[in-house]
């Protein structure tokens, strides 16, 4: 499996550009948010990928982060849920914003990418909620892209890193899901709390948000 790619822009289209990699283009599909983030025709580029392998058809996806991807593989999991849909839904919301959806039950939310009616928003839900802490916890490093994977990585020489478009304090909302589990708060309970937590505050420290998360989940008198 192809587990990151790098290289040029050739050309880009609405919903895929074409990655000039030491003279071989790839053809890489992505979200609407995706795209916007990265750089122009001509500029280098670097993205996580997944490959999809049919009979009569092979398509490799982008991503920014590993967030993404991994929300990708999880919400292509769902029944009735193909790879346009998911890369709808990542468009609309972004990782952090699945992430935030699922673990707060929000379906309506989910409902708000295209082509993504009712039943199938709270089917997602119902089948992910307990994946959100984590993914949530993801940290966005190379190595963990494709160190123990046995992915393949497709790289032209002398590329500066790919746009990462993480939320200000995902490595904040990561350490304090760690520190929630830590203290025996179960994993939906906590994801909830942090969610909600970094939603008020997107620039809360790791401190502030377990403060805040643990006020969440305190009992309501």
């Amino acid at each position: 499996m192809i587990g990151k790619i790098t290289g040029r822009i050739d050309y880009r289209a609405p919903d895929h550009v074409l990655i000039d990699v030491r003279g071989v283009g790839y053809l890489v599909y992505c979200s609407d948010r995706t795209l916007a983030g990265l750089p122009g025709v001509g500029e280098m580029t670097a993205l996580y990928t997944d490959l999809l392998v049919r009979e009569d058809l092979m398509q490799l996806f982008g991503f920014a982060t590993l967030a993404e991807k991994e929300w990708h593989r999880l919400l292509t999991s769902v029944q009735g849920v193909g790879a346009k849909a998911s890369l709808a839904i990542l468009g609309a919301l972004g990782p952090d914003g699945v992430s935030r959806a699922i673990a707060l039950g929000d379906w309506n939310a989910v409902k708000a990418a295209k082509g993504v009616g009712p039943k199938l928003a709270q089917r997602i839900v119902l089948d992910l909620k307990d994946k959100a802490p984590g993914v949530m916890a993801m940290g966005g490093s190379v190595a963990q892209a494709h160190g123990d994977t046995g992915a393949e990585v497709i790289e032209a020489p002398a590329a500066p890193r790919a746009k990462r478009t993480e939320p200000p304090n995902a490595s904040a909302q990561s350490e304090a899901l760690s520190a929630l589990s830590n203290l025996g708060c179960g994993p939906g309970d906590a994801a909830g709390a942090v969610a909600r937590a970094a939603a008020d505050m997107p620039q809360a420290d790791t401190p502030a948000l377990i403060r805040a998360a643990l006020k969440l989940l305190a009992p309501k008198e």
